[in-house]
């Protein structure tokens, strides 16, 4: 079997890889009968130079490979008929902007893996860049803070190498009293408290972060049944909540209450109730002054969250009061960075660990017949037909919804 990194080419470019050289590398020393080679790319973290140091072969022309690895979306133009693809093709929740490629993805008969769809049984992702989202965009909502108030100059984290670099930046701000909330608890909430503890801010409890007040920056993490309720009353657990939502409430107030750094880094599930609208913001009683959104749902969850923002100009600011946006300046604007493409700011990193997830969870089902059902649940498409599993995007393929 013969696989091949591709060059990514959708606009704006992005500088991710699925493997490094070092994973690549790796990957070969594991499986020996495997044929390995990388789209050579003038854009990519990686120079091609990279990869044939360690003994890859760089080339123009990828159609002789039976399996095509990328990250963003592939052009329809350059899709190859009759192929095994892995990218991100953000269809799975019926993207309009998206249709014509899942329609092209048929009609060329390629079976298409996205790797929003590599899960275990039980529908927990397998692989993703979730950690690397946490990790710039706690740092980008420190650097908006320092950019709000004048008080410190972060660089831009797409100019920085590595996390480490990340830390060290943040270590020399002087950063005045502030609590810290920090919603969620996957790879994304986890890769923003990475941060936090890298910075030595001490985290408390939930009881400890609502009734005290400190003389010190302190930050919280707080999961899906601390700022909803149900709302006959009844304490179940998580799973309830995810299982249904319809029965439960906000009860984030508590928080906004008391805070003046909001890190939204849940997951938010059709159904669940928003965290905070925008009568909400209206209220003397919330305090959120300045809001890192990394989920960015747009007009969702949470209110200030109005567009999503690039990684070109990351800051902007709501007004409560009138519900628009203005310069993140102005005194009486929420400063919101809502960056929807995060990890593209880390490309290095992002890229090392998504390969060791890959070549952890995904490369062995080519190798052991797929003995745990990776690659049939991921499948969306075979023989120009959606799989099973995917048959509810029909619709969505006949431009019917």
């Amino acid at each position: 079997m013969k696989f091949g990194i591709i060059k990514e080419r959708k606009n704006p470019p992005d500088r991710r890889v699925v493997f490094s050289p070092k994973k690549l590398q790796q990957f070969q020393q594991k499986y020996p009968t495997a044929a390995i080679v990388v789209e050579s790319s003038a854009i990519r973290v990686f120079s091609d130079e990279q990869y044939k140091n360690v003994g890859i072969d760089v080339v123009e022309n990828v159609s002789d490979c039976d399996v095509l690895f990328g990250v963003k979306e592939v052009p329809i133009d350059a899709l190859i008929p009759n192929k095994k693809y892995f990218f991100f093709s953000h269809t799975i929740k019926k993207q309009p902007y998206n249709r014509d490629l899942l329609k092209a993805i048929l009609h060329k008969k390629i079976q298409l893996f996205d790797h929003e769809t590599i899960v275990k049984e039980n529908g927990a992702r397998l692989i993703g860049f979730g950690r690397y989202a946490g990790i710039v965009g706690a740092y980008n909502g420190f650097r908006a803070i320092g950019l709000a108030n004048e008080t410190f100059n972060l660089p831009k984290a797409e100019t920085l190498d590595s996390q480490q670099e990340l830390i060290s930046e943040l270590k020399t701000i002087n950063l005045k009293k502030i609590k810290i909330l920090l919603t969620g608890n996957g790879k994304v909430a986890y890769g923003a408290k990475e941060m936090l503890d890298a910075m030595q801010i001490r985290e408390v409890s939930v009881n400890e972060y609502l009734e005290n007040t400190y003389s010190e920056t302190v930050y919280c993490l707080a999961d899906v049944l601390d700022y909803n309720k149900r709302t006959d009353g009844k304490v179940v657990d998580n799973f309830d909540f995810y299982e249904h939502p319809e029965a439960y409430e906000a009860n984030f107030m508590r928080f906004a209450k008391v805070t003046d750094f909001f890190i939204a880094g849940h997951f938010y599930g059709d159904g669940a109730p928003y965290l905070y609208t925008r009568e909400d913001a209206k209220s003397n009683d919330f305090q959120i002054k300045y809001v890192a959104d990394i989920s960015c749902d747009i007009n969702g969850p949470v209110a200030s969250t109005i567009r999503s923002s690039t990684i070109a100009d990351p800051i902007y600011g709501y007004n409560p009061q009138t519900e628009k946006e203005v310069n993140f300046k102005d005194k009486d604007a929420i400063v919101v960075m809502a960056v929807d493409n995060l990890p593209c700011e880390l490309p290095k990193d992002a890229s090392e660990g998504f390969g060791e997830m890959f070549l952890e969870n995904v490369i062995p089902a080519f190798f052991n017949n797929d003995k745990d059902g990776v690659l049939q649940r991921a499948k969306m498409t075979e023989n120009g037909k959606l799989t099973p599993r995917f048959s509810y995007l029909q619709d969505y393929v006949d431009g019917k919804e």
